[in-house]
């Protein structure tokens, strides 16, 4: 899907971002992060928590862009889907494995307890930081003044 066709279904609007706003969202995917690392919490926990920085990663790609998610319905997938719109290729292997961690997330939250493993919960801990780096090197290269 095109920004112009998420746009005319208004599913995401023109939003003009700052450096404060990305520091904010930089020190939220900081704070999830730590928590989701914590060897106490619960698999699902974990996996919830390193799920919400990797969305917020997204979220950081998709306002340099120029663009904010307000899908009411679907808005976590409109939100991975945008941040392959925002960074093009490098962003879709991410996009494919955190669509997939969505929908166990989605369980974990509202439907099942003792859903994610172990294994899962420790991988998705990784694949968050490793986005974030490619995220923010992508932000160097074309959106320096965010950097």
């Amino acid at each position: 899907m095109s920004w112009t066709k998420l746009l005319a279904i208004n599913s995401v609007q023109h939003h003009t971002t700052s450096k404060q706003e990305l520091d904010g969202m930089r020190a939220l995917i900081a704070r999830d992060l730590a928590d989701a690392a914590i060897p106490t919490l619960s698999e699902d926990r974990c996996f919830a928590t390193a799920y919400n920085a990797a969305l917020q990663a997204c979220t950081i790609a998709i306002a340099c862009a120029g663009y904010r998610v307000t899908a009411k319905k679907g808005h976590y997938i409109v939100t991975i889907e945008c941040s392959v719109l925002a960074m093009g290729k490098p962003a879709r292997e991410y996009a494919d494995y955190f669509d997939n961690c969505r929908r166990k997330r989605n369980q974990i939250d509202y439907i099942f307890a003792n859903v994610a493993t172990e294994t899962e919960a420790d991988e998705l801990l990784i694949q968050p930081t490793t986005f974030v780096e490619l995220v923010e090197q992508w932000i160097a290269h074309h959106h320096p003044q965010f950097a």
